[in-house]
């Protein structure tokens, strides 16, 4: 697993019969960098070769499931390009994912929780592609995730709002599976997870690739036009004061320049 100071990103663990977890250890916020995504991108394929796993349940310890870039400036630098390598091979794996959505899910973090297959959130959950509000393009496939799981009129409007929605209005656009009350999230995912882990294995991983189809191509495609058109608005005054503005929590004051 990636590592920074001997401190894991992800812990694995098994759940109950052929159920296991992908656990985000970088808490209260797991904010989102490359090193995570690595990081379970090498978890998803390591249980990709275990045969006694057969849905994962992608959750995180601490407040957030992952509260979007860090704005610090403590957090390790990382190449765009090597970010979406690593997003890219979530969507290559072949194990069902449920992701366990607690917190804030915010930018790279819903990102993130998209490439699963099923999100249970849960009353407190607050979600939102922040990316307009940042003077920025939305990246990690959205253009890909979004409007194939809510549709592209609903997809459009979270973009270019950058709204944040909570867990109710989530599951009511269908971009969650399931509302839970917050003290049940990991018995709601782990319950979804389990009945699928009744079905036979072989069947649900065909049915999975045929649902998804060429989803991990799009991805590729997508992220490559997402990536261009970020390193060109990251040239921006606009892009510069919504980092500010985001750090300093307060309104941005853009000038289209």
């Amino acid at each position: 697993m990636n590592t920074v100071d001997s401190e894991p990103y992800v812990d694995i663990e098994k759940f109950c019969d052929h159920v296991y977890s992908i656990r985000l250890c970088r808490g209260p916020n797991n904010f989102f960098s490359f090193l995570m995504i690595s990081a379970v991108a090498d978890a998803l394929e390591e249980l990709d070769n275990n045969d006694d796993c057969r849905v994962v349940v992608l959750c995180a310890e601490g407040k957030n499931f992952c509260a979007g870039a860090d704005f610090s400036g403590s957090a390790p630098a990382y190449s765009t390009a090597d970010l979406y390598g690593a997003a890219e091979r979530l969507f290559r794996t072949r194990k069902p994912i449920v992701a366990a959505v607690q917190g804030a899910a915010i930018g790279g973090g819903l990102g993130l929780a998209m490439a699963a297959d099923f999100r249970v959130v849960t009353t407190e959950t607050r979600v939102s592609a922040n990316f307009s509000r940042l003077g920025f393009h939305h990246g990690f496939g959205l253009s890909v995730t979004l409007p194939r799981a809510i549709g592209e009129q609903r997809a459009a409007e979270l973009l270019m709002t950058g709204r944040r929605i909570d867990g109710a209005a989530a599951y009511s656009c269908g971009l969650a599976d399931r509302l839970a009350n917050p003290g049940n999230l990991l018995d709601e995912s782990l319950e979804l997870a389990k009945e699928i882990a009744l079905s036979a294995p072989l069947a649900v991983e065909s049915i999975r690739a045929t649902l998804r189809g060429n989803i991990a191509d799009q991805v590729h495609a997508a992220t490559q036009h997402e990536m261009a058109e970020q390193l060109r608005l990251r040239q921006t005054d606009d892009f510069a004061e919504g980092a500010k503005a985001m750090a300093e929590r307060r309104t941005p004051n853009f000038k289209r320049s």
